[in-house]
């Protein structure tokens, strides 16, 4: 009778009490830096031998297909919906970023062995990872969607490196998503794990990353920081960027928040236009001879009453305090 084994679940957006998220090593900081003791900075950590009890119930290739297969919505196809190749470059760069997942400080998943595959299917992707390379150990990845008609290949291995206080793992490949019914292809790389043990121990994803888009000419530059050397900066796991357009140079878009939670996109054509508007009420108030005080607060005035028309604010009979609203 065939059985399917399956080392652990996959990864869950849910909070669960039995999922990997709560798997500790015992002893964790005693133990790892009693690993790095005899590991000079700048040592290269592909063939570093970490032992069992490190390793999370988990292969590195699952790893990696979770990226693919896990999220709360389908992202994927959403890709494909745009109308424009501006609103599908959107969707993309949206997707790119929900593909980050958490990382547990202190464990790390088994090195996978030459030719070991995982292979996922659900109802419209199906996902297969094989560890093609060993050294370097490099993973290849290929999903479609035959009902949209999407396809992405990725093709990476990662490089770690010890430089004292904390490991980093570089992404090195690259990485392809294809959207066969509009005839695009979207090239992008991988951020890098940084991994902190002094002076607080961490996990994040840092570095930058380029996805372009050679058929429409757009462009994202897309920057994921940490916090800094002591931890205390408030925006952790944020990230920020643009979408360019590559033959103008023009930035069309602006992006920020944090790649765990909200991430917001700003049209800056409209913000453009708006301070054009301002700045025009301002200059023909200027010019009948109020000051810049009186301008504002008259600007402020005309805003308030266009609003009551409008029924976007309540009308008020009573007098009212002005500088109570921002422009």
């Amino acid at each position: 009778m065939d059985k399917n084994i399956v080392l652990t679940k996959p990864f869950s957006l849910e909070k669960e009490s039995d999922g990997d998220s709560d798997y500790r090593a015992p002893n964790l900081m005693k133990r790892i830096l009693s690993l790095f003791k005899n590991v000079r900075p700048g040592s290269d950590l592909t063939r570093f031998q970490l032992p069992a009890e490190f390793n999370m119930p988990k292969s590195q290739l699952q790893c990696y297909g979770e990226e693919v297969y896990c999220g709360g919505c389908d992202m994927l196809s959403r890709c494909n919906n745009g109308e424009s190749p501006v609103d599908r470059f959107i969707s993309v760069v949206a997707w790119s970023i929900s593909t980050r997942r958490p990382v547990i400080f202190g464990v790390a998943p088994y090195n996978p062995i030459l030719g070991e595959t995982h292979h996922v299917s659900t109802p419209n992707l199906n996902v297969l990872l094989e560890q093609v390379s060993h050294h370097p150990p490099v993973t290849a990845l290929h999903a479609t969607n035959e009902k949209e008609k999407i396809e992405t290949i990725w093709c990476s291995y990662v490089v770690p490196k010890f430089n004292g206080a904390a490991v980093e793992g570089q992404v090195h490949g690259k990485r392809e998503l294809k959207l066969h019914n509009h005839g695009e292809t979207y090239e992008m790389n991988a951020p890098y794990l940084m991994i902190r043990f002094l002076p607080v121990p961490s996990c994040d994803w840092v570095g930058n990353v380029h996805i372009r888009c050679p058929e429409s000419a757009i462009e994202a530059e897309l920057c994921y920081t940490s916090h800094t050397l002591f931890g205390f900066r408030a925006s952790r796991k944020s990230i920020k960027g643009k979408i360019i357009d590559s033959i103008s140079t023009k930035i069309l878009y602006e992006i920020n928040g944090n790649w765990d939670r909200y991430v917001y996109v700003k049209h800056l054509f409209l913000k453009f236009l708006v301070y054009i508007f301002i700045l025009i009420i301002l200059i023909k108030l200027r010019y009948d001879g109020y000051n810049i005080s009186k301008c504002i607060a008259k600007f402020k005035l005309v805003l308030f009453r266009k609003c009551c028309l409008k029924n976007v604010l309540p009308k008020c009979k009573k007098k009212c305090d002005f500088n109570f609203y921002s422009i």
